[in-house]
């Protein structure tokens, strides 16, 4: 207790307490500086505090300067090695694929406009305005109402998908008696149109319209006879098992979707499908939560624009490129190769164009307005090594994989699927063309020798590159440009030959 009270410890218990009360004064006083910087104080000792904080400060960004003067006096010295690895240069081939190439692409855009404007005015001073929708919209096209009504009336056809469904799923039908129902509400959903179309002289665009609604309505009722015809089995699986065993098949990957889903028809999943952007039947899809109709009104106005710029450079390039032109296989070789090069680069622009109006904007749009959630409608098809690698998910499912499962080697399976696209090409451009000269089914199928020969050149020279660029030069550069020229040709002989009759 003396210790305690001597005069010495007195006087250190004093100077504690004071050191104490100073510091979190101190601290207090910092806060408020860091609070409010730009407050003014006459107090002296606050002014102190305010001096010892901001130099506690300072000395954390002297101590941060220092390590840079440092980072500089000794890294950036000029005896310091400047190269200290081996690396290769951007745009070489080994590392030109893990650089960005953000601003060489901005770049290429800029010019192919600044190009493209200039070759625009300069043809418009020197040709004029060369815009005629002779060949799309004649006289007869607001007067085309069989292919109208013919185009109200698809409908019926999943209509009475759903009833044969319908009667299936109450086991009124027998399996065989639903699959040759199906095959005739199929065919019928796809001739029904051709014949209406041949019968009828009318403008090419409301032809390739009602054959691109029917080719559309056979694949989507294609893929829901399909799907239901596999979940009508699986249902049927399921039922003769018992209650342990579909314990034990949970983990099994073909029955275990559909264990807490069984097998129905619902009318307004029919509905959804037929207006949906997919070609693929299932009963639920991804939803998404509301719809944005600020960014549907910019996807309408994209839309409308570039549809405008394909319309014009049809009219304005393609069309005098093909009508001053001679059929491909009647002329000269040297200038049907010079007319089919020309033709390229516009045909090419349109193209793009149309996948991006169609694939990217419209499915877009329709696709916000009904929720759909899954966007996926094209891979990077530009990317393909191999004309064969942008294949649509709906050959995958009810092509390909089934013609595996059954045995079939993978190669005539790819055959199948190509032979099936080559035909609906067909479809799409000769009948309402009223000309059959398998120009698109050939075009289609010449692929497949193609794929062969693109492998075996990947395989020589150990390069993807290679496959792309023979994609490109096939697919866009000569296939297209030929096939338009051997069309239009076609066509204006066998409107030729109806006048002179």
């Amino acid at each position: 207790m003396a210790a305690l009270e001597s005069p010495e410890n007195h006087i250190k218990a004093t100077a504690t307490s004071t050191a104490t009360t100073s510091s979190s004064t101190t601290s207090d006083l910092n806060f408020s500086v860091r609070r409010r910087s730009t407050t003014v104080t006459d107090s002296p000792s606050t002014e102190m505090m305010e001096s010892e904080d901001l130099k506690s400060n300072g000395k954390e960004c002297d101590k941060v300067t220092n390590e840079n003067r440092s980072d500089i006096k000794f890294n950036y010295r000029p005896s310091m090695p400047a190269h200290r690895g081996v690396r290769e240069s951007p745009l070489s081939s080994d590392a030109i694929f893990k650089q960005s190439h953000a601003g060489l692409f901005n770049l290429c855009i800029v010019v192919l406009v600044a190009i493209n404007s200039r070759l625009i005015i300069e043809n418009i001073i020197k040709y004029g305005w060369l815009i005629n929708g002779g060949f799309w919209f004649s006289s007869k096209s607001l007067r085309d109402w069989p292919l109208f009504m013919c185009c109200l009336s698809l409908p019926a056809f999943p209509f009475a998908a759903y009833l044969v469904e319908k009667l299936a799923y109450q086991n009124y039908l027998p399996q065989l008696v639903v699959v040759f129902l199906h095959t005739i509400i199929t065919t019928g959903s796809l001739l029904y149109p051709v014949l209406v179309i041949l019968r009828c002289d009318s403008a090419f665009l409301s032809g390739v319209t009602l054959m691109l609604f029917s080719c559309i309505v056979w694949l989507k009722l294609v893929s829901y006879a399909h799907t239901n015809s596999d979940l009508r089995a699986i249902a049927k699986s399921i039922d003769r098992v018992s209650i342990f065993e579909k314990a034990q098949q949970e983990d099994v990957p073909s029955i275990s979707p559909y264990v807490g889903n069984p097998y129905d028809t619902y009318f307004k999943s029919l509905v959804y499908f037929m207006v949906a952007p997919t070609l693929c039947y299932q009963s639920s899809y991804p939803r998404t939560e509301s719809v944005r109709k600020g960014w549907v009104v910019q996807q309408f106005v994209k839309l409308i624009i570039f549809t405008g710029f394909m319309g014009f450079i049809i009219e304005q390039y393609i069309n005098p490129i093909v009508k001053n032109s001679q059929h491909p296989f009647k002329g000269n070789l040297l200038y049907a190769i010079e007319r089919v090069l020309k033709l390229s680069v516009p045909n090419l622009y349109v193209w793009l164009c149309m996948f991006y109006c169609f694939f990217h904007l419209w499915l877009n749009i329709l696709a916000e307005l009904l929720c759909f959630g899954d966007r996926e409608f094209y891979k990077d098809w530009w990317n393909a090594r191999t004309v064969e690698e942008p294949v649509h998910k709906w050959m995958v499912r009810h092509i390909y994989f089934p013609c595996l499962r059954n045995k079939i080697p993978k190669g005539l399976a790819i055959l199948i699927a190509f032979l099936v696209s080559a035909v609906f090409h067909e479809l799409c451009i000769a009948v309402p063309c009223h000309v059959f000269k398998l120009w698109a089914f050939i075009g289609i199928m010449l692929q497949v020798p193609l794929v062969v020969i693109t492998k075996f050149l990947q395989n020589k020279f150990r390069s993807s590159m290679v496959g792309n660029m023979i994609f490109w030069l096939f697919f866009s550069i000569l296939g297209q440009p030929m096939c338009v020229l051997l069309y239009y040709h076609d066509l204006m002989n066998r409107k030729g030959k109806t006048e002179s009759r």
